[in-house]
């Protein structure tokens, strides 16, 4: 069961009031206040948490995903948001977008599937009911951004560029272009190629681009992202799959498919990093089953410079806060005093 799984607990861009965290007042919660005197009787060593994705530093790897936490303001009363890396907010369109319809979320074995419908209240009521309160946290806030033609993703950033409070953009291709025939922005290198060249060039702010896992050969598509201008990657979104009810013939989905989440994916996203590392230069923001500590740093040797939290954060509100506060205690486990000398470090028998 899902949530037996996940019980287990260059010019440099700083977020305002950006410091490495002191995770000697996690959160107001008494079960965070009770973690974080472990800590203090625990980690004996500093250990330095910080990371750069591109221009962006950060005060430590773990970054809440997009779609899973909100626009962040709803997390405030149980998280403090100031001890993330960065919150990627939920995507946001140019109209208002109802969603698909229920049921949106069904659990599968390891994970989860989702068919929310890309739900969010669009780019301007962003800006006017949400955008305020981020600004007053010292984390990164990146914006996850989507549409159904290069002109929509456009309009969304120039809009959110006109405002002040964001770190990033991240640009969620994995959309289909109703211009051409419905086919995913993120599945052919050419569309992805057009659609981050026109947001590079609407954009005053560093520019993700989360790559879609279901395509032939990744390394195609991040190097399409890389050469349009892209300043980092995000790998990678859901994986297309289903669940059927027996007894009714029906999909467990209002939709007949959604993406697959949660641990399960994790050693084929791990995969999906590696690979991408070795096809690019720019960052790499690893997303795919992470729980743990030691789901981090698999993840950053392997290639990645930060991570990304998204389904754990469903079954626990504060994983994204535990698993950063864990970090240091596994960094000192195994004697990592700068957690950037993981990235990359995996050690490949050569053939």
């Amino acid at each position: 069961m899902l949530a037996q799984r996940m019980s287990v607990p260059k010019r440099v861009v700083r977020p305002s009031g950006a410091s490495r965290p002191d995770f000697s007042t996690v959160a107001a919660s008494p079960s965070a206040r009770a973690h974080a005197k472990i800590l203090r009787v625990t980690v004996s060593a500093a250990v330095d948490l910080s990371v750069e994705v591109g221009a962006l530093r950060l005060s430590n790897p773990v970054i809440a995903a997009s779609g899973t936490f909100g626009y962040g303001v709803e997390f405030a009363h149980l998280v403090d948001l100031n001890r993330l890396g960065g919150i990627v907010v939920k995507g946001l369109s140019l109209e208002p977008i109802a969603g698909a319809a229920p049921p949106r979320l069904c659990e599968a074995p390891s994970g989860m599937l989702n068919a929310v419908g890309l739900q969010n209240i669009g780019v301007r009521a962003f800006v006017a009911e949400k955008l305020p309160a981020l600004r007053t946290y010292r984390t990164a806030i990146i914006a996850n951004v989507f549409g159904y033609s290069v002109e929509e993703y456009v309009g969304v950033i120039r809009i959110l560029d006109e405002s002040e409070g964001l770190a990033a953009y991240e640009l969620n291709i994995s959309c289909p272009n109703t211009a051409h025939g419905g086919l995913q922005f993120g599945s052919d290198p050419q569309m992805v190629s057009e659609v981050v060249s026109a947001a590079r060039r609407a954009s005053r702010r560093p520019l993700w681009v989360k790559l879609s896992p279901n395509v032939t050969d990744i390394t195609l598509i991040a190097r399409a992202a890389e050469e349009a201008g892209a300043d980092a990657l995000t790998v990678a979104n859901t994986y297309q799959a289903m669940s059927v009810d027996v007894q009714t013939r029906r999909s467990r989905l209002g939709r007949t498919t959604g993406g697959l989440s949660g641990p399960a994916i994790k050693p084929i996203t791990l995969r999906l990093v590696y690979e991408a590392r070795r096809a690019v230069k720019i960052p790499i923001v690893g997303l795919g089953g992470v729980e743990t500590p030691e789901d981090v740093l698999e993840y950053m040797i392997v290639g990645a410079s930060a991570v990304q939290v998204g389904t754990a954060s469903f079954t626990r509100p504060d994983a994204c806060l535990r698993i950063a506060a864990d970090l240091e205690i596994a960094c000192v486990k195994h004697k990592i005093n700068n957690i950037n000398s993981l990235i990359g470090s995996i050690q490949v028998d050569s053939a």
